[in-house]
Order: structure tokens, then C-alpha cells, then sequence
């Protein structure tokens, strides 16, 4: 065993190792700034294949947690640079009235696939899109993109 662990033998439950104390690795730690009344948790895969631009700008009822599986995603809030999310990493955003400008493949040669865990209000879609004419209204909040 790693670390010179030894085994216990419980009775009741088997043998027991002491690697469960080190098996954790915190990825993210986030303040969200609210939860929606009566939030649903949904936990979705996501999956774009290689150089897909993702889905359009949009934006989410609540929080959304997320965790890059393979490859690489382009990620963009509004408000904050575009910057690069990759396998192992971890990302959030705090829905609401934030539009989640990009989440597409930044790879050209493989897949990405990420998962997210999302707070979603009963009864309405968890992902709505938004149209050119409030993206034109809110431009100035989009931050510059990368030449």
C-alpha cells in the first residue's frame, strides 16, 4: 500500500484501507451569489467535437459547476477575458443575468468534453439563448477580445 498503510479488518465491513483520508483533491472553491427559489440540481455532459465554436451566447437560471474531462474549452462571462479551461480544470459561472459568451472546443485535432453540475429553476429551460439585439445593447460589458 502507498504510504505504508496498513490494512484494518473490521468485521462487519471488510478491510479497510487509510487511503481515503488523502483521496481528495479540492479542484474548485466558489462563493455563488445565489441560488434560485426551489433550484433542481442537473448534472449534464457536454461534448463539441474538434474546433466546434460551442453553443451560441447564452445564459443560465443559476449557477453552473464544472469540471473539463479531455481536451480544451474556450470559456468566456461576460465581463471577463475569454481564457482557455483544460482537462483536470475546473470552472464556474454564477448564472443569472451573465451571458456565457463561449464554451466551444479550442482544439482542432480532438474532442472536449466537460461536465456540469447546474442549479436550474422548476419548470423553465436551464439554458436560454441570447439574441443579437441584447448582445449589441450590452457590448460594452464584454470584455476585449484577444487579437
Amino acid at each position: 500500500m502507498a504510504n505504508n498503510e496498513a490494512m484494518v479488518h473490521d468485521k462487519e465491513t471488510g478491510p479497510r484501507s487509510g487511503a481515503w483520508q488523502t483521496a481528495i483533491t479540492v479542484l474548485q472553491e466558489a462563493k455563488p451569489p445565489s441560488f434560485p427559489d426551489g433550484a433542481e440540481v442537473m448534472t449534464v455532459l457536454i461534448q463539441f467535437p474538434p474546433g466546434d465554436p460551442g453553443t451560441p451566447p447564452h445564459r443560465h437560471p443559476g449557477p453552473a459547476f464544472g469540471y473539463v474531462v479531455e481536451g480544451e474549452m474556450r470559456f468566456e462571462l461576460e465581463g471577463e477575458p475569454e481564457r482557455v479551461i483544460r482537462a483536470g480544470e475546473a470552472f464556474w459561472e454564477p448564472g443569472g443575468d451573465v451571458i456565457h459568451y463561449q464554451d466551444g472546443n479550442n482544439r482542432t485535432d480532438s474532442w472536449v468534453r466537460f461536465v456540469v453540475t447546474m442549479m436550474c429553476v422548476p419548470g423553465k429551460p436551464m439554458l436560454v439563448l441570447v439574441d443579437d439585439d441584447e448582445l449589441a445593447q450590452r457590448k460594452d460589458r464584454r470584455a476585449p477580445r484577444p487579437s
